[in-house]
């Protein structure tokens, strides 16, 4: 591996902000949304500004237009990203002894997919969950798979059953009005709502949880590869649970502890850093910063539970922060010139073996520029896992119970 050649810069100091895991919704104004948009407010809700719809030809000149000036600006910030931000990653404040730009040569590709990815010695994991939601029961199925390029492969399923409606009281009365209230504040059939974010956060936290359960008490090999933030909001909030919050830490500290892994997201929010991988060439990497300032920020502005003696739960993700968040770094990287940019996360210690192993194996699809093993477990989950094999056995059982239709909802029978 070898330095960048923008390395040669001589370097100033810059400061990131932290990492907003879950941002809240964003607020504006007509002056900013006309910097952003080109237009005024105005002049949006004006339908006199506005095409038939059969006319959609004539928006096309527009279109091609907008992205050609998008795509030229973007090549030129990516120069100036590398003149100006490359050379600072390494000498600002609070930055890991890591950080910086390198560029990986064919030989330590070749290496790695020799010596670590084809013989097996990293496995991957993945998860998916289905829900299936009618009036009287939710049904999630969680599934979780993981793979080699040696061969090896594993799989565990679990389905969760939310019933509002569990009789078996004295007051029949009392439970008919908890229900009517229970359902009051659910959402609607196959849609996502602030008002029901138990079946959400519950099916994302177990499948989440479960994914770092299988990749460190499941897996042999020594990488582990993991899909998203190895340390992500729904295990550090609990969910809105304090008990899964209980249980997550152990497994997350265990990871950490681990060291060789890597994590790659599939869509991460950090525009920033995304900004900064874009100006990469390919077989480049960057390393920019590590976790412990988005984990307390986390935990300074996340839902926690105080319990009655000892440290409140926000303190205890704050110290998690601060000894593990430390020596997670993320960084970002780039396998080639057709692919987006990717972020990555791994063990300061081992960042660039991590680093080699995502580039290595995303070499391998030069349109997606993205982990192929990541892919194969997702492909496995989706085939073992996938929707139709929870909605066949759920009409056959409401069918069996004697209504076939009553309780589908129109999206779940359209033709």
């Amino acid at each position: 591996m070898s330095d960048a050649d923008s390395m040669s810069e001589k370097p100033g100091q810059m400061t990131l902000p932290p990492d907003s895991t879950q941002p809240g919704p964003p607020v504006t104004d007509a002056t900013e949304f006309h910097t952003s948009f080109g237009e005024t407010l105005d002049q949006a809700l004006d339908l006199s500004t506005w095409h038939h719809g059969e006319d959609l030809a004539h928006l096309y000149g527009r279109l091609e237009q907008e992205i050609a000036e998008a795509v030229k600006q973007e090549d030129e910030l990516r120069e100036r990203v590398r003149k100006v931000v490359f050379p600072r990653l390494e000498a600002r404040p609070g930055a890991p002894s890591v950080a910086g730009v390198y560029r990986a040569e064919v030989g330590d590709i070749e290496k790695t997919h020799r010596g670590l990815l084809f013989n097996g010695q990293v496995e991957a994991c993945d998860g998916t969950s289905v829900p299936f939601d009618t009036l009287p029961i939710t049904i999630v199925q969680i599934g979780v798979c993981t793979v080699s390029y040696r061969g090896d492969q594993g799989s565990w399923v679990h389905r969760l059953y939310r019933r509002d409606l569990r009789l078996g009281g004295t007051d029949p009365v009392k439970e008919t009005l908890d229900v009517l209230e229970q359902r009051q504040k659910r959402s609607g059939y196959d849609g996502a709502s602030r008002k029901d974010k138990l079946s959400e956060l519950a099916r994302r936290g177990v499948m989440t949880f479960a994914e770092r359960l299988v990749l460190m008490n499941m897996c042999q090999a020594p990488w582990r590869m993991g899909h998203g933030n190895p340390t992500p909001y729904e295990l550090l909030t609990g969910s809105g649970m304090k008990e899964l919050l209980e249980k997550s830490l152990p497994i997350l500290t265990s990871l950490v502890e681990h060291r060789r892994f890597v994590f790659i997201p599939s869509s991460p929010a950090d525009r920033l850093a995304l900004t900064i991988g874009n100006a990469l060439r390919p077989l480049e990497y960057a390393i920019i910063d590590t976790l412990e300032d988005s984990i307390v920020h986390l935990a300074e502005t996340g839902k926690y539970w105080q319990v009655a003696s000892g440290p409140g739960y926000d303190e205890r993700v704050k110290e998690f922060g601060r000894e593990y968040g430390t020596k997670i770094i993320k960084g970002v990287f780039r396998a080639s010139e057709l692919a987006p940019a990717q972020m990555f996360y791994a063990h300061a210690d081992y960042a660039h073996e991590a680093a080699l192993i995502a580039l290595a194996d995303s070499v391998l699809q030069d349109d997606r520029g993205f982990p192929m093993l990541i892919d194969l477990a997702d492909t496995l989950c989706r085939t073992t896992f996938g929707r139709e094999t929870l909605v066949a056995p759920t009409q056959t059982a409401y069918a069996e119970a004697g209504e076939p239709f009553r309780y589908l909802t129109e999206r779940q029978t359209r033709r």
